[in-house]
């Protein structure tokens, strides 16, 4: 690949796919969608760079919201804060960065890099610390790789900073989560100094160009959801309407639960479960499908993802999901991510496994 530039159809589609990506979680992606597209009609386009064409004495950062997604609703992100979480990461480092990656390419955090990537004229590259995304801090392939998440910068609109160090991954989420809590449940992040060589190993590569790819095909295709399923190897599981949504923010998250009923058998009963993203869908008490691997609910008729927070009594939907990255399927991915650490009495198995019994 080499150096393209992106223009605002761009921004429409990646914003568009990045939400499917997302797993229900991200943040709505039409707030980030409208700040990119803003910072660009302001400040000029934006390139996006392949991982190797970042030179080894070059370095990338991550930026991101942390918080509730439905906090995000009615605290809407805004340049300053950007601006004061991106000066204070250079004061902090003393190291002017050479590029922008996305710490998840979900929702409105697929769509703050190009934001800051527009602001500050440098590029952004081509792939992720997730491959979708992930409620907690440490729940990133760079962590995983051993890669400490600390220090960790954060800043809001007001004028506030804060650099949080930690001795251990978890400390740096507890003690994050707290603070965006106290701070009016989110507030904008800055972690990581990765240079090219960590990239090449430890990130999820070309996942903003699969992000446009399927946002063309949700947007473009007159049955989105046959083409996601046959061009990209996911799975429909279940298709029926919402008949019931528990949801509430606590803890700097937003949790709960969507019922779906089964438009062609009334008695086929579909639940998913979320802390931010959606983690778990079972049909009939059953489970098919699991965290890590991805799990979104999309529009029946237009395929347009449902985030968490949009989630209504009505809606007809159809349950889409994917295979993860392949770390997140090694012992330890699981161990970070997977159906257990949620609290979850269910061993992970790939959605594969499950979907094989339906077919």
């Amino acid at each position: 690949m080499t150096m393209e530039s992106v223009n605002k159809s761009d921004i429409e589609y990646i914003a568009l796919g990045a939400s499917l990506l997302g797993t229900g979680g991200g943040g709505d992606p039409l707030v980030g969608k409208l700040m990119a597209l803003s910072a660009i009609e302001k400040y000029g386009g934006v390139e996006l760079i392949s991982i190797d064409e970042l030179r080894e004495n070059e370095k990338a950062a991550t930026f991101c919201m942390v918080g509730a997604p439905t906090v995000g609703v009615e605290k809407i992100p805004n340049f300053e804060s950007l601006e004061n979480v991106y000066t204070e990461y250079e004061k902090y480092y003393g190291y002017k960065i050479n590029a922008i990656v996305p710490s998840e390419i979900g929702g409105v955090n697929s769509m703050i890099p190009f934001v800051i990537a527009a602001m500050k004229g440098i590029p952004v590259v081509d792939a992720d610390g997730m491959g979708r995304a992930f409620p907690e801090m440490q729940m990133d392939t760079f962590s995983i790789a051993g890669i400490p998440n600390t220090p960790s910068i954060f800043a809001d609109e007001k004028g506030n900073s804060f650099v949080v160090t930690t001795e251990e991954l978890e400390w740096t989420e507890k003690i994050s989560r707290s603070l965006v809590d106290t701070l009016g449940g989110s507030l904008m992040n800055g972690v990581y100094l990765l240079d090219a060589l960590e990239l090449k190993r430890h990130a999820v590569p070309n996942t903003v160009s699969l992000a446009r790819e399927l946002g063309k095909v949700i947007k473009n295709f007159k049955n989105p959801i046959a083409h996601l399923v046959q061009d990209f190897g996911m799975y429909c599981l279940f298709t029926g309407k919402i008949i019931d949504v528990e949801r509430k923010t606590v803890g700097g998250f937003v949790r709960g639960k969507a019922s779906v009923l089964s438009l062609e058998d009334s008695e086929s009963h579909g639940v998913i479960e979320f802390q931010n993203e959606n983690l778990i869908f079972l049909i009939n008490e059953e489970v098919k499908c699991t965290t890590p691997d991805l799990i979104t609910l999309v529009d029946d008729e237009t395929g347009v993802p449902i985030t968490t927070e949009n989630l209504r009594f009505g809606m007809r939907c159809s349950v889409i999901a994917s295979k993860a990255d392949p770390r997140w399927r090694t012992e330890t991915g699981i161990k970070t991510v997977g159906p257990r650490y949620f609290g979850y009495d269910y061993d992970y198995v790939p959605v594969e496994n499950l979907f094989k019994d339906e077919v």
